[in-house]
């Protein structure tokens, strides 16, 4: 993982970005156990098949939100959401991320 320069706000701005939140085998069953469901449960009412048909993605709401998004922007598995998560925006982002993220940049004196 890069060097953390972003820090997260919790803003939930990120999660209402259309797109697909990749989850593995290991991370279904982190989230499943935290919702306290059973795991073929947790696939088949908050997964879907990714285009690629390489594997699951989490829900969007119909707005393209992430369906975990709670309406006061927080997220309802904070404690056990996807590495993908984990790493925006310092393991990757999206273009014009920065119009919308309010993390906080550590390094703000340094060239990005």
């Amino acid at each position: 993982m890069p060097e953390l320069r972003y820090v997260c706000q919790r803003c939930g701005d990120c999660c209402r970005w259309p797109g697909f939140v990749n989850v593995s085998e290991s991370e279904i069953a982190e989230i499943a156990r935290f919702l306290a469901v059973p795991e073929q449960e947790f696939i088949n009412t908050q997964t879907r098949l990714r285009p690629d048909r390489d594997g699951l993605a989490l829900l969007d709401k119909p707005d393209g939100s992430c369906a975990f998004l709670t309406t006061d922007g927080a997220c309802e598995i904070q404690c056990a959401k996807p590495s993908q998560c984990r790493a925006f925006p310092n393991g990757w982002n999206f273009p014009g991320w920065r119009d919308l993220c309010q993390a906080k940049d550590t390094h703000p004196n340094q060239c990005p």
